[in-house]
């Protein structure tokens, strides 16, 4: 069986806005996802974290917040995985590591449903919390 991945919220605003930024390792497999229709997760955190990013005008929608969210809503490739009371048990332990709650709240994710997560964030990456795509 294919492994399953999880998108931390900078991959999923890359891979529907900026590829380009995504690395190498990050697009190949991305690349081969969505060519085999299999799904690309990822958390309800990320759209917290977007919707943030987006009012403090920290990452540039091609559109507004509603259409990049219905435009994510229609792609079927990507599952949104909610907060479950597992997943918010496990950032409690993470907290102290990791800080950012939804770095945390994503990692947990990742960690909760066996799932590898591709990311470039370095704290995340070096703290060996999770297995990562960098």
């Amino acid at each position: 069986m294919t492994p399953g991945y999880l998108l931390d919220t900078h991959i999923l605003i890359r891979v529907l806005i900026e590829p380009k930024k995504l690395t190498r390792e990050q697009a190949r497999v991305i690349t081969e996802r969505l060519r085999r229709s299999d799904p690309l997760s990822f958390s309800a955190a990320s759209l917290l974290e977007i919707a943030a990013l987006s009012a403090e005008g920290k990452v540039g929608l091609k559109s507004s917040l509603e259409q990049f969210f219905a435009d994510l809503r229609s792609k079927s490739v990507f599952r949104l995985l909610p907060i479950t009371y597992e997943i918010a048990s496990d950032v409690a332990y993470l907290s102290p590591v990791l800080r950012d709650p939804a770095d945390c709240a994503i990692v947990a994710t990742a960690r909760v449903h066996s799932l590898r997560l591709i990311t470039s964030d370095q704290r995340i990456i070096e703290s060996k919390l999770v297995p990562v795509i960098d």
